[in-house]
């Protein structure tokens, strides 16, 4: 359904009469017809390596900065703050978009252009050369500001309820559970 929105994103007008797609249903019937069933999963690998490398940098950098900030360490028994855990996952959600960037912008870029007609970017490694080469380093991190308005609040509200419920657990059944 990415593939399908970014479709739907970069269409033009407001005459529906003159859109290539006239809605969700539509244009995924239309890039199945046109591209394969496999259009629809355009950008996949630099959606992977978005999705993977965004965990991996999140995880380490909210480990990383409970242990800083708070002297929390995974398995200590100590409960952060609401507010701890929100400045925590507020920071943490900032190091995904950053690290990410550039397969964002690939992703978006290999899903927009389709898998026929005139084919600008032949795969990830292709895109992030050419983008590289044609439009400076920046233009790999092109949107990250609305990246970052919308990702590291929303880890600053999930890392605050997780880190409650982990250690509402912790305090009710292995301090139990150890008496």
């Amino acid at each position: 359904m990415q593939v399908v929105k970014i479709r739907l994103q970069q269409q033009k007008g407001l005459s529906t009469d003159l859109l290539k797609y006239k809605g969700p249903i539509h244009c995924a019937k239309t890039i199945v017809r046109e591209e394969g069933i496999f259009g629809l999963w355009s950008g996949a690998s630099p959606t992977v390596m978005r999705n993977g490398t965004n965990q991996a940098a999140m995880f380490t950098a909210k480990n990383t900065i409970d242990i800083l900030l708070w002297k929390k360490h995974e398995g200590d028994g100590k409960v952060l703050q609401p507010w701890q855990s929100m400045v925590s996952g507020f920071l943490a959600g900032t190091a995904g978009p950053i690290c990410t960037g550039p397969f964002d912008v690939v992703k978006t870029r290999l899903m927009a252009q389709g898998r026929t007609g005139d084919i600008k970017y032949k795969g990830m490694f292709h895109a992030i050369r050419t983008i590289h080469a044609e439009e400076g380093l920046r233009a790999l991190w092109k949107g990250l500001l609305p990246r970052l308005m919308r990702i590291p609040p929303g880890q600053a509200i999930m890392w605050t309820v997780a880190d409650q419920v982990m250690g509402l657990y912790e305090r009710t059944y292995l301090q139990s559970s150890q008496v």
